[in-house]
């Protein structure tokens, strides 16, 4: 694993395969998962088995992503409501001055490329997120959204 920085305190499953340029650390990764390059997957993250994390995705706080989950090129998660580099002291903020909003995606959602999400979404199980939408609330089981702001296109 040629240029990944994989911390102690990860615990990676069974046949987990990681491509080169990938951090992780802090997160628990399952049985079969394959991680792509440049991937960054941040402390706290829980990816469960059989899942595909593809390239240049960034799974920060606060994540966790269920049993046989595709996550397409370029997805982005957020996690912070009222991002700000500074508080009103002008003083840098710390891991005191925010709060870690989760993010679920349920088992089998399929993520498109070029994705971002925002944070205290669950994505419902085997539901599709069509490439580059912004996904803003809660996307419903069985049903496909594509859109900036991702809205119902059908049921599967």
């Amino acid at each position: 694993m040629k240029y990944c920085v994989i911390a102690d305190d990860v615990r990676l499953g069974r046949d987990v395969q990681i491509y080169a340029f990938v951090n992780l650390y802090g997160c628990e990764i399952g049985d079969r998962t394959r991680i792509g390059a440049f991937v960054e997957v941040q402390k706290g993250v829980k990816i469960g088995a059989d899942c595909k994390i593809s390239s240049h995705t960034f799974i920060c706080e606060g994540v966790t992503i269920e049993d046989g989950v595709f996550i397409g090129h370029n997805v982005t998660f957020i996690n912070d409501k009222f991002p700000r580099a500074t508080n009103a002291d002008g003083s840098l903020q710390s891991d005191q001055d925010w709060t870690c909003v989760p993010t679920r995606i349920k088992k089998g959602a399929s993520i498109g490329s070029g994705v971002t999400i925002l944070c205290g979404i669950t994505v419902g199980e085997k539901a599709t997120v069509g490439a580059g939408a912004v996904v803003t609330r809660d996307v419903p089981p069985n049903t496909v959204v594509t859109g900036v702001p991702a809205r119902v296109m059908n049921k599967v």
